[in-house]
């Protein structure tokens, strides 16, 4: 999910610790047990900062090493023992681990149910973990979690009572998409009609989906709006000739297989050599494949620039 989500249910986890009598009688526990989720709810994206050395680097350690398995539990030790030493809580430490622990794998679970995905089984796999089940923001879910600190913090509300329910409604609401998740891959399987891959990918409007289905020869996208499933555009694809190949050895290109689940590569002649546009479908908005690599070759297919990342402004959709 996006920073601000991760934040806030950081500070709703807070609120939902003062179901356990120690932290809500104890003004100075329940300081360090907010502070441990808040920082627990975002630790795994603090990976952010190696964007720093280019987007190359980004797409391949982000969502990666920091959301792995020995991360789950690194994450809480380190956050617990500093807590712990800093106000002098050492007999509260398993306390503090629990509630940063439930906030870091809390974090993790929720980038599974989106569609960019998450390495959370390394390393024992590096296989990207995406379910295509909530989009990068919620509104229902932030706005949910928006209302309950409001009345927790202005209105005096009772934090024992407030979050739990906002909890079994925040899970109820996950089972829901993925039942309307699963349905909506029969209704496109049967709309499409054909053997092959299906990806049915949220957007921020509850009832408005894309769907990318992969066949041996061609990747299909379209719209899901309501009940009704529209077909928009077919691309082929391209066998990889020598032109294709020759980019494959480039380290951005790595990184873009890596990660990439729908890959499309396309080539066209350019009047000094020729570009290879490699691009991930799964990330298609109107029209376009907007998420890739494009490489510029000489005549001689030596590699004269690469550009990896995003062919769209910042503010433009799709926000993954």
């Amino acid at each position: 999910m996006d920073t601000a989500s991760h934040l806030l249910l950081g500070v709703t986890l807070g609120g939902l610790a003062y179901v356990s009598p120690a932290v809500a009688s104890d003004p100075t526990l329940a300081q360090a047990v907010m502070i441990a989720t808040v920082v627990g709810s975002h630790a795994p994206d603090f990976d952010t900062i190696v964007r720093v050395r280019g987007e190359t680097t980004y797409i391949r350690y982000h969502r990666g090493v920091t959301h792995s398995i020995p991360a789950l539990f690194i994450w809480p030790g380190a956050i617990s023992l500093l807590l712990s030493a800093g106000y002098e809580l050492w007999q509260h430490l398993g306390l503090l681990y629990l509630w940063a622990l439930m906030a870091v794998v809390f974090h993790v679970f929720l980038d599974t149910l989106n569609t960019y995905g998450v390495q959370c089984l390394r390393p024992f796999s590096q296989r990207w973990i995406h379910l295509d089940i909530l989009s990068i923001f919620e509104p229902f879910l932030f706005g949910l979690h928006s209302a309950a600190v409001i009345w927790w913090v202005f209105f005096q509300g009772k934090a024992e009572l407030i979050f739990p329910i906002v909890y079994l409604i925040t899970f109820l609401y996950i089972v829901l998409r993925a039942l309307q998740h699963r349905w909506l891959v029969r209704q496109v399987q049967s709309r499409i009609g054909l053997a092959g891959i299906y990806h049915v990918i949220p957007s921020f409007h509850p009832f408005l989906w894309r769907f990318v289905v992969e066949t041996d020869r061609h990747f299909y996208t379209g719209k899901i709006e309501y009940r009704h499933v529209r077909l928009e555009d077919v691309y082929q694809k391209e066998s990889r000739n020598e032109i294709i190949r020759a980019t494959i050895g480039m380290d951005g290109v790595r990184a873009f297989l890596g990660f990439a689940q729908r890959i499309h590569v396309t080539w066209k002649e350019l009047h000094d050599g020729y570009e290879v546009t490699w691009s991930d479908v799964r990330f298609w908005y109107d029209h376009k494949l907007p998420f890739g690599v494009d490489v510029r070759l000489d005549r001689e297919l030596n590699v004269v620039s690469l550009k990896m990342g995003w062919r769209k402004k910042a503010w433009n959709p799709p926000f993954v």
